[in-house]
């Protein structure tokens, strides 16, 4: 019986022995990583996070001044409104394409890019073309001013009698003289 109340009776375990903690290892976690990363820092890494943190001050100082403070308000209430029209993706979609042709241009094509619009400018600039604009200019103000009261009168017949007039007929063929020049021009 003796050797039945012993089997029956629970074995007590001893306690389970500690692993031993070293004096400079905290047993949390938390504070285990934070040693851990205290010891592994350099004093480049400390001194670009205390400038960091220094840069970061800074900014947050920047953001209490009014001017500034309503600068970016503006400025994202316009960016806000940007994306509520649609208009943010077509300012990226445009800002992609002046990258994709900085990227492309070379310097043959700039240098003709430039010659073109030097030859365009003096195009423009030319006494010629300043003379034909006004002289064009004064003629469409003349024939709006002759136009202006003259009261449509008649259907077809009427029409017809004004191309019987020598001044419609002369108009007529500076028209068609005028449209095969320029036609020539453009062939040649």
């Amino acid at each position: 019986m003796a050797e039945q109340a012993e089997a029956t009776k629970p074995e007590v375990q001893a306690p389970a022995a500690k692993p031993k903690v070293l004096v400079n290892m905290p047993e949390d976690e938390t504070a285990r990583l934070i040693l851990a990363a205290r010891e592994a820092m350099t004093d480049s890494m400390v001194e670009r996070i205390a400038e960091t943190g220094s840069n970061a001050l800074e900014v947050l100082d920047r953001l209490n001044d009014e001017t500034t403070r309503d600068a970016i308000h503006t400025a994202l209430d316009r960016l806000t409104e940007l994306h509520r029209i649609g208009a943010l993706d077509t300012l990226f979609d445009l800002v992609a394409i002046i990258h994709a042709s900085k990227s492309a241009s070379t310097d043959n094509i700039v240098d003709r890019l430039f010659a073109f619009f030097e030859q365009m400018v003096n195009t423009l600039g030319s006494d010629n073309l300043s003379r034909l604009a006004e002289g064009a200019t004064i003629a469409m103000e003349d024939a709006v001013k002759e136009t202006a009261g003259a009261k449509p009168s008649g259907g077809l017949l009427s029409t017809i009698s004004l191309l019987s007039k020598p001044e419609s007929q002369k108009s007529i063929m500076f028209l068609l003289s005028l449209s095969e020049n320029l036609q020539k021009q453009c062939c040649d």
